[in-house]
């Protein structure tokens, strides 16, 4: 198979043929990624060394894909494990953010970028690989993701997207790699891909991609059950935070991401954090996905409440426009944006004071936030109780009333008089 010649290289930052003799090939072990190894030794002419970044996608066998990426010829195949690095550094400050990208997408796959460039940048550096490949679409945010974050942290590195090069469609792929037989698991009766770490779950193709088709979730969801299938008792859950970052899961302390894991299943058969989203792409394009993101759903609320405890009405309300900016830069490709380090030196400030006990139930699907405790709380019995106290003084309220409404009634006034005025 040759090079399409509808695909012209204008970007500085990629790679051309005979430039290069080794490529470091960011390699879930999938679909895409498994054509392209084959496909870059032919096209390039090159040493291929395989990297796959542990970020906790469970239905991963790390083994099973560094054998796969030697059996397909790769001079090399890294498997990285980041787990703990990536809860520590990156999705405790996504649960600070609340992160939620257009109602629900708990920004998994954007989230997960940011690591993965942060690792493959490393080994490129260590292996002395000038190049690195990556396996997504000209259409999709991962090669804006990859490509923007490799040559910001490294100015020197070059890149090569062999997809968009070659301009295969799904079909075209599953029938490149049997004629290659490269082992898949796509089919063509089953064209659901996947992207996951231990953040969620994004599911997409197939009958998934087209709005106007309602997609079977009994054969899409990998994590949850649905709610028709979910357990049938509730479960309270009691997660402890430490300055906006849970430390603790049912009075046991644990890692960061040992509590996303343990959320993830427990979650998962209550059937919660599952979202159907129309999602507007970086590039411009209106797509449907279906995540699954236990864990994080189930942390940002507990955590979206127990803010709102300890916060004024005046931090709560910029917390959540400030939140939003977070998310939408961080899907955006923005992670090391000056602007995303002032957002989030804002975020983190406002969460020193996060620190407490909330009580979950989960039950088909919902997630409820049952109770809260903290030292930082701002609430006082003595004053929001509705029955008799002297703590707050109720003969105020009426002079605050008059203040309060005087430029809304004067406004209105004038409003009126001037409707009248010019009536005809």
């Amino acid at each position: 198979m040759k090079t399409t010649t509808q695909y012209q290289k204008v970007a500085s930052h990629e790679a051309h043929v005979g430039e290069f003799d080794t490529c470091l090939l960011l390699y879930s072990g999938g679909l895409d990624t498994s054509i392209l190894l084959k496909w870059i030794q032919e096209q390039y002419k090159c040493d291929v060394i395989t990297l796959t970044v542990d970020i906790g996608q469970t239905n991963d066998d790390l083994i099973a894909i560094k054998e796969k990426a030697l059996l397909l010829g790769a001079k090399d195949a890294i498997i990285y494990d980041a787990k703990d690095e990536f809860a520590e550094t990156i999705l405790s400050t996504a649960i600070m953010s609340n992160a939620d990208y257009q109602g629900g997408y708990a920004l998994s796959c954007p989230l997960g970028r940011v690591m993965i460039s942060k690792v493959a940048v490393k080994i490129a550096q260590q292996y002395k690989c000038s190049v690195i490949a990556h396996g997504c679409t000209g259409k999709g945010n991962d090669q804006v993701r990859f490509e923007g974050y490799i040559t910001t942290l490294d100015q020197t590195l070059k890149t090569i997207a062999p997809v968009r090069e070659w301009s295969m469609g799904r079909d075209e792929q599953i029938l490149y790699a049997e004629k290659n037989k490269i082992p898949i698991s796509q089919k063509k009766d089953s064209p659901y891909s996947y992207d996951e770490n231990m953040w969620g779950n994004t599911g997409e193709g197939g009958d998934i991609e087209n709005p106007e088709i309602a997609p079977v979730h009994d054969l899409i969801l990998k994590w949850c059950a649905t709610p028709e299938k979910a357990c049938y008792k509730n479960e309270i859950l009691e997660i402890e935070f430490e300055k906006g970052i849970p430390t603790s899961l049912n009075g046991e302390t644990k890692k960061l991401s040992e509590i996303i894991f343990d959320l993830n299943k427990i979650g998962g058969k209550h059937g919660v954090g599952v979202f159907q989203l129309i999602e507007d792409r970086i590039v411009g394009l209106k797509v449907r996905g279906i995540y699954e993101n236990p864990a994080a759903s189930i942390l940002i609320e507990a955590h979206k409440k127990l803010e709102k405890l300890v916060s004024t009405r005046e931090e709560n309300e910029l917390k959540l426009f400030m939140d939003n900016k977070w998310a939408y830069l961080t899907y955006a490709a923005k992670w090391h944006d000056p602007v995303m380090q002032h957002i989030t030196s804002y975020i983190k400030s406002q969460n020193k004071k996060v620190s407490g006990k909330v009580s979950i139930k989960l039950y088909k699907g919902n997630i409820d936030v049952v109770s809260l405790e903290s030292k930082n709380s701002l609430f006082d019995s003595n004053l929001a109780t509705f029955n008799k106290n002297t703590v707050f003084n109720q003969n105020s309220s009426a002079g605050f009333i008059e203040i309060y409404n005087l430029s809304q009634k004067t406004a209105f006034r004038l409003s009126e008089k001037n409707s009248h005025f010019n009536a005809d």
